[in-house]
């Protein structure tokens, strides 16, 4: 009887099907528990995302996808082997598209411009492709040349590490389309 005393001392908020709704108060445990769960959040963005106090678990997966994809590019470069797969595997690791940028811009902007995209040679960063957009395709594009177009080979010139390096860099501006760049030439891939 107490029970329904209790109740009927609540005020009575919302009534439907005979079933009251009354205005009970939440337990302090939830409460608690609640304004805990602002609070982490609160500090959690501030000591990761604004002030950069330690690295978020984004930040900490991709060091660890770079630092897989440096020991897979050091792995292919002591193996030598080219093939498709390895200058892909190439192409995800920061420190040989580096190399192969630098490379790029010392020895082939004068052709294909700064951004890649054509001035004499091709655009290289449209899906459009003279010789063939395959890795294998680029690799041997690069190495050999294209003498009755004006391309030497640069293998001789840069080795094969080097080549790699150039073809990683380039398989990283495929598709990329940079503003201004000279219409598509070849065949589309």
């Amino acid at each position: 009887m107490s029970a329904k005393h209790d109740h009927e001392a609540e005020p009575v908020v919302h009534e439907y099907d005979g079933i009251q709704e009354c205005d009970n108060s939440l337990p302090n445990w939830w409460l608690a528990t609640f304004a805990a769960t602002i609070i982490f959040g609160g500090l959690y963005w501030f000591h990761y995302e604004a002030f950069h106090f330690g690295e978020s678990p984004n930040e900490v997966y991709q060091t660890e996808l770079d630092q897989r994809a440096a020991a897979e590019a050091e792995k292919i470069k002591k193996a030598g082997a080219i093939t498709p797969e390895a200058l892909v595997s190439l192409s995800k690791d920061k420190g040989t598209v580096a190399t192969g940028q630098d490379i790029f811009k010392k020895n082939c902007v004068q052709c294909h411009r700064e951004d890649a995209g054509g001035n004499v040679g091709p655009n290289l960063t449209d899906n459009a492709w003279l010789h063939g957009g395959s890795p294998d395709a680029i690799f041997k594009t690069v190495s050999q040349g294209v003498p009755a177009k004006g391309m030497q080979p640069w293998q001789p010139q840069l080795g094969v590490e080097r080549t790699m390096a150039v073809v990683a860099y380039v398989l990283t501006l495929k598709n990329t389309n940079v503003p201004g760049g000279k219409a598509p030439q070849g065949t589309v891939e």
